[in-house]
C-alpha cells in the first residue's frame, strides 16, 4: 500500500475531482501542467530563492529542553511560526503564485479561516503585483481582526461569507462560486490539502519543504534523519501533510494527526472528522466529512479558527482509514492549557491550532529516548484575544 497520490488523483479511495463542468477547464489546465512546471529548473530556482530570502527558511528545529524534561522524552519543535507572515501557509502561496504566473493568470482568489492563509496569499500577491480577493467567514472576520487588517494593508479585498456557519467551509464555497464566474483570468490559491485533484497533491508538495528540512536538521542534531514520531494538527491538513510528506512510506516513523474535539467529540460542538466523519464529497474531492444521515454537512466547531473544517484532506482520510497515522482529538480546554504551557516553559506563544498538537503530550506517553517532532505551524499573535478571554488574563 502506498500513502502517496496515484496517477488518477486518489489516495487509496479518497480524492479525485468532483467539479461542475464550468470549472473543468481550469482544473484540467492545472492538472496537466503542475508537475511539469514544478520540475522546471527556473521554477525550482525562483521558489527556493524566495523561500530562503523572503520567507526566511530553513525554519529552525528547536529542542524544547524544559518541555522535554517535563514529559520525559525528546521534544523538537519545527518552528514554522518563525516564517514570514507567521505560519507554514506562505510555503504554499509562494509556490502557487509562481504557478499562476506561469499559467498566465493575473487575478488571485483565496479562502481563509484563521486568516493565516489569507495573509500569506495577500503577501505574495503584493510581492508579484497581482489582484487579490480573499473570502472569509463573517464569524472568522470578527475573531481574527488583526489578520483582516493585515490583508487589507497588503492590498487585498476581504469579502465576508454570510451563509451557513459563516466560517471556513462557507468561505471556500464563495471562492469556488467566484472561480466558476471568472474561469479565464483567475487562479484559486487553495490553502490546504483539500479540493479537487491536483490541489491536495500540489499543496502537499509545496509544504513538503517542512519534512525535507526536518530530515537534515535531525541528522545534524541527533545523528539520524528519522524522528520516532511526527505530530501535527489537522484541519484540512496542509501543515501535517508537509510535516509527514517525506516519512509517509517509512513505517518506522509514527505519524500523529491531531484534530479539534471542540467542547468534546460527541458534544455536538466538535471538528473531529476522523471519529465523526463518513465518506462524502466536499469542495471537489471524496473524503471523510461530518454529515447528517441524509448527507447534509454538519457545522464544525473549534475554538481555533483554522481547525473548524467539517472534513479532512483526502491524504489524511487515507492515512486514517489505512491506520498509517494515529488520529487524536483534543478539546478546546486542553489545547488552550498546552498553549499557555509552551508560553511559560519555552517563551513561545503558539497559534491555537499548534496548541492542539502540543496537547498530545498530555494524552500520550512517549518513550524516554523517543524523538518527537511537533509541527509548530503558526504563532499566536492572531489568537491573543482568544487567549486573553479564555484565561481572563
Amino acid at each position: 500500500m502506498t500513502y502517496n497520490i496515484d496517477e488518477k488523483g486518489y489516495y487509496g479511495e479518497f480524492g479525485g475531482a468532483f467539479i461542475p463542468e464550468m470549472l473543468y477547464p481550469n482544473v484540467e489546465e492545472l492538472r496537466q501542467n503542475y508537475l511539469k512546471v514544478m520540475a522546471e529548473p527556473e521554477f525550482q530556482e525562483e521558489f527556493n530563492a524566495l523561500l530562503k530570502d523572503y520567507v526566511g527558511r530553513p525554519s529552525p528545529l528547536y529542542f524544547a529542553k524544559r518541555l522535554s524534561e517535563k514529559y520525559h522524552t525528546k521534544i523538537y519543535l519545527k518552528r514554522e511560526d518563525l516564517n514570514h507572515t507567521g505560519a507554514h501557509k506562505i510555503n504554499n502561496t509562494i509556490g502557487q503564485i509562481l504557478m499562476a504566473k506561469r499559467l498566465g493568470k493575473h487575478r488571485i482568489i483565496a479562502e481563509t479561516g484563521a486568516g493565516q492563509h489569507g495573509v500569506a496569499t495577500a503577501t505574495v500577491c503584493a510581492l508579484m503585483g497581482l489582484e487579490c480577493i480573499v473570502y472569509m467567514g463573517e464569524i472568522d472576520i470578527a475573531r481574527q481582526a488583526p489578520n483582516v487588517a493585515r490583508m487589507k494593508m497588503l492590498g487585498a479585498k476581504v469579502l465576508p461569507a454570510l451563509s451557513g456557519s459563516r466560517t471556513l467551509k462557507d468561505a471556500t464555497n464563495e471562492a469556488i462560486r467566484d472561480w466558476i464566474n471568472n474561469p479565464v483570468d483567475t487562479h484559486y490559491i487553495i490553502g490546504s490539502v483539500v479540493g479537487p485533484h491536483p490541489y491536495p497533491d500540489m499543496v502537499a508538495r509545496f509544504q513538503a519543504i517542512v519534512s525535507e528540512e526536518i530530515q537534515w536538521q535531525l541528522k545534524e542534531k541527533e545523528g539520524t534523519s528519522k524522528p520516532d514520531y511526527v505530530v501535527a494538527c489537522v484541519g484540512g491538513g496542509s501543515n501535517a501533510a508537509g510535516a509527514f510528506y517525506h516519512f509517509l512510506e517509512d513505517k518506522d516513523v509514527k505519524l500523529i494527526a491531531v484534530e479539534a474535539a471542540g467542547k468534546g467529540v460527541h458534544s455536538g460542538e466538535s471538528a473531529a472528522t476522523s471519529v465523526l466523519g463518513k465518506e462524502g464529497i466536499i469542495h471537489g474531492s471524496k473524503t471523510l466529512l461530518m454529515q447528517t444521515q441524509d448527507g447534509q454537512i454538519t457545522e464544525p466547531y473549534s475554538i481555533s479558527a483554522g481547525l473548524d473544517y467539517p472534513g479532512v484532506g483526502p491524504m489524511h482520510a487515507h492515512l486514517y482509514t489505512s491506520g498509517r497515522a494515529e488520529f487524536i482529538a483534543i478539546t478546546d480546554d486542553d489545547a488552550m492549557t498546552s498553549g499557555l504551557e509552551l508560553c511559560k516553559m519555552e517563551g513561545i506563544i503558539p497559534a491555537i491550532e499548534s496548541s492542539h498538537a502540543l496537547a498530545v503530550l498530555q494524552h500520550k506517553k512517549f518513550p524516554p529516548d523517543a524523538i518527537v517532532v511537533v509541527s509548530l505551524s503558526g504563532r499566536g499573535d492572531k489568537d491573543l484575544e482568544t487567549y486573553i478571554k479564555h484565561f481572563k488574563l
